[in-house]
């Protein structure tokens, strides 16, 4: 019973360490580079859009809810919703 205890707690602290780390932004598109994939909010801040995520018909101006995760030292968007 101790040792399966001991693999179920090891199990879900792996799971709780590797978790990806998701936040949440709102604001207005200031600026859109699609041959970059990348998005500027009027917050200033600078978002990379993930692979798979559809870039075409964001326009500047738009009002957007942006969900990211930071990679290798940059926000990269996993979500785009306009609002």
């Amino acid at each position: 019973m101790a040792k399966w205890l001991c693999a179920v707690v090891t199990v879900l602290l792996m799971f709780s360490v590797v978790g990806a780390w998701a936040a949440e932004m709102e604001g207005k598109i200031q600026t859109v580079d699609t041959s970059d994939r990348t998005l500027v909010l009027d917050n200033g801040m600078r978002v990379t859009v993930a692979d798979g995520v559809a870039i075409e018909g964001l326009r500047e101006g738009n009002e957007v809810k942006v969900t990211f995760e930071e990679r290798d030292g940059k926000n990269v968007a996993t979500l785009v919703e306009v609002k």
